[in-house]
């Protein structure tokens, strides 16, 4: 059998690619602002500096998170053991033989990975507010800047927005 070359084919030449022209009027230049928290203001614009929660009641706030981050944890090690199904001796629960539930078995797996999904993502959360208590910017609001009501923090203590903010009462400033 002979082996045929292969045929070389003429390239074209690329055509000259025409970039459109834009203009931009909306943008804003990127330009920080950042004061550090013992420098900030009262948003209302009063002369006070604004305050932060005491070294207590941080310490109040971090048992609180210990303590929820404790039971996520423990929550999270249970799910993954129900969706892996390892009964004590280390083999599986489920027969090895076919039924009609399978379906079933599968979509509770997959719900029970979310709920894993979730409770992973909120010890993420709660590890990021122990970083907040440790550089002392826990239960100030990103958004308006003043402290968020204990009530709410004890509620969710991985909160970053009061509930003004949250609910959309409050807008963010623009930058000029």
């Amino acid at each position: 059998m002979a082996i045929k070359k292969p045929v070389k084919k003429k390239v074209a030449p690329l055509k000259e690619v025409k970039v459109p022209k834009t203009s931009v009027k909306t943008s804003k230049p990127y330009a920080p602002n950042y004061q550090p928290l013992e420098e900030r203001k009262a948003a209302d614009g009063a002369n006070e500096l604004m305050i932060r929660y005491s070294d207590a009641e941080l310490e109040e706030f971090r048992v609180l998170i210990n303590k929820k981050l404790a039971d996520a944890s423990r929550e999270v090690a249970y799910l993954q053991g129900i969706i892996t199904r390892k009964d004590d001796m280390g083999g599986d629960v489920d027969g090895r033989y076919m039924t009609m539930e399978d379906g079933t078995v599968s979509m509770e797996r997959e719900q029970m990975s979310q709920m894993v999904s979730r409770q992973i993502s909120f010890i993420d959360n709660l590890k990021k507010a122990l970083i907040r208590i440790e550089n002392k910017t826990y239960g100030v609001c990103r958004v308006t800047g003043k402290l968020i009501d204990k009530a709410r923090l004890r509620a969710v203590p991985h909160a970053t927005l009061s509930l003004e903010a949250k609910l959309g009462i409050v807008k963010p400033k623009e930058q000029n």
